[in-house]
Formats: C-alpha cells, sequence, structure tokens
C-alpha cells in the first residue's frame, strides 16, 4: 500500500513540475511579445492558459484521489494539501502571463515612451521564484522556500523603480498616461507573481514544518 502512495506521490510531484513549467514558460512568451509588441504571440500566450487551468483540474483531482483511496497520515496529509493550495497560485500566476498580454495587444502599434529593462528584470525574478517554490516542494527543501519569500523583495523594489519612473513621466508629460498605466499594470501582474510564488513557498514550508507562516 505504501509503494502505490509513493509512486502516486512521484507522479503529483512530476504534474506539479509540469504546471511550473507551462507557468515559466508563459510568463516568458507573455515578456517576449510585450516586448517585440508582436500581437500574434500575445494571443498565442493568452489561449496557453487553457491548458494550465486544466493541469490545474487534473492535479486537483490527482489531490483528491490520494486522500480519498489511501488515508495519508499527518506527513503525507500536509504534502497533498500543500499541493492544492500551491496549484491555486500558480493557476493565478498563469492568469496573470495571459492579463499582461491583453494589455500588449492594447498597446500594439504605439511606440514605448519607455524602454522595458525594468519590467524584464522583474520578469526574470518572478521565475526565478517559480521554479525555485516547486523544487523546494518537490524536494521537502525547507532554506530553498525561505529565500524564495525573502527573493520577493527583489520584485518589490523593482516595482517601486517602475511605479516611480511612470509617474515622473506623467508629471512631465500627461498626453504618456493612457500607456503609462498600462505599463504600470504590466508591472503591478509581475509584482503579484511574486506574490503568489511566496504563497507557494509559505505552503511548502506548512508540507514541511506544519505550520502557515502568514
Amino acid at each position: 500500500m505504501r509503494d502505490k502512495y509513493e509512486m502516486q506521490l512521484r507522479k503529483l510531484h512530476a504534474e506539479m513540475i509540469e504546471m511550473g513549467t507551462m507557468i515559466e514558460q508563459a510568463i516568458e512568451t507573455a515578456i517576449k511579445a510585450l516586448v517585440a509588441q508582436d500581437t500574434e504571440l500575445a494571443k498565442k500566450a493568452i489561449e496557453a492558459d487553457d491548458a494550465i487551468d486544466h493541469q490545474e483540474r487534473e492535479i486537483e483531482n490527482l489531490c483528491l484521489k490520494l486522500f480519498l483511496t489511501q488515508q495519508p497520515v499527518a506527513g503525507d496529509m500536509r504534502n497533498i494539501s500543500a499541493a492544492l493550495k500551491m496549484v491555486t497560485d500558480m493557476e493565478r500566476i498563469g492568469d496573470h502571463a495571459s492579463d499582461i498580454s491583453e494589455l500588449t495587444l492594447c498597446m500594439a502599434g504605439t511606440p514605448y515612451i519607455k524602454k522595458l529593462e525594468h519590467v524584464q528584470q522583474m520578469a526574470k525574478e518572478t521565475i526565478v521564484m517559480l521554479v525555485s517554490s516547486i523544487e523546494a516542494y518537490v524536494n521537502a527543501d525547507e532554506k530553498k522556500a525561505k529565500s524564495v519569500i525573502a527573493h520577493d523583495d527583489i520584485v518589490d523594489d523593482l516595482f517601486d523603480t517602475i511605479k516611480n519612473e511612470l509617474i515622473a513621466m506623467i508629471h512631465d508629460n500627461p498626453d504618456d498616461g493612457e500607456q503609462a498605466c498600462d505599463l504600470l499594470m504590466v508591472a503591478k501582474y509581475l509584482e503579484r507573481i511574486g506574490d503568489h510564488a511566496t504563497n507557494i513557498s509559505e505552503w511548502v514550508l506548512f508540507s514541511i514544518t506544519g505550520e502557515h507562516v502568514d
């Protein structure tokens, strides 16, 4: 019975890694479309969200099956419960990648009022957080989970930098206001992705220690 559980748990971990990879690709695609103002790529990024939603349902079903058929003990129950919580945040990250691509479509055809290097850096940092949080879960790595939570300060600082730059640009040229607001929303979605990655790592800590740090 335990061997069967271990096999199903490995399947759960594999599915979580797969969903993490899908979301990582969604962020990368969304930012690539944004920077290049590539509307066709942006549309593909939006369409990809359906596959992420499907993966979330598959993982939820697997977790429920484990609960119903394996009668997990305390540590195992925390592991499965954490996965159920984590996929909710992972699905929201996929939504935010899609939201960024929606904004790309809105801004298409108009030159950007500023370079997007800080936006690209934000995306890079959120991907680091996402990948590390999934690795921390699969490997029960408490230290890595805590490092993800600390890493969120980097994303928050980049958001503040972008926000302050855009506010100054609006002040200097009110005609840039509409696009500045759209770019600020892009940064906000990335900041929320960082928050969701933090939530994921908090659930990883719960699966390891039994305590949920809020």
